[in-house]
């Protein structure tokens, strides 16, 4: 039997970006996956209320999180942190890599809503990592988590979308990993 998967609601959600690695145990994963290439390795894991991505390289580590804002995370080793009331772009550096990422929020019609919802599950099943709580919800969507990864020269392209059915909203990351 499927767990049901609880969201909270995006306006008690966070993004927080860390210089140093985070214990797994923090967080309640529904899905990971871990790829290696020049070099490098990067962990993607969808939990209950986001994802973690966490990446070493260069001498470097990066651990982005989208986590309920009170989740019990530590201060040592922020870097970027910052809710999802309206879009936003940071970037930070550290020695040999450089970081971006751009997040936002969409709300749709319901209708849109829909229609986005089943287009991120087709996706994310074929491109990516994706969970969908296929829960016994007569009465409308189940929330969903998806990360599609792009490997470019030097470089991580990483997409996630996050669903919040209750509130016909999609939360959206797009962050940058080059190696310069």
């Amino acid at each position: 039997m499927t767990v049901p998967l609880v969201r909270p609601r995006v306006a008690e959600i966070v993004f927080r970006l860390y210089d140093r690695p985070l214990h797994p145990e923090l967080f309640e994963v529904v899905a990971a996956k871990t790829a290696t290439a020049h070099g490098s390795r990067l962990t993607v894991r969808l939990t209950r209320t986001g994802h973690t991505l966490s990446w070493s390289g260069a001498g470097v580590h990066l651990e982005e999180v989208i986590a309920a804002a009170g989740a019990e995370l530590p201060d040592a080793g922020l870097r970027l942190a910052h809710r999802f009331d309206r879009g936003q772009r940071s970037r930070c550096g550290f020695p040999g890599v450089r970081y971006q990422v751009a997040t936002q929020i969409e709300v749709l019609e319901p209708e849109q809503f829909v229609h986005v919802h089943a287009e991120l599950l087709a996706d994310g099943t074929r491109k990516g990592l994706a969970f969908h709580c296929q829960e016994n919800n007569r009465v409308g969507l189940s929330p969903l988590g998806v990360v599609i990864v792009e490997a470019l020269p030097r470089c991580l392209s990483v997409n996630a979308f996050h669903t919040f059915p209750d509130e016909f909203a999609v939360v959206k990351t797009q962050s940058l990993i080059e190696e310069v």
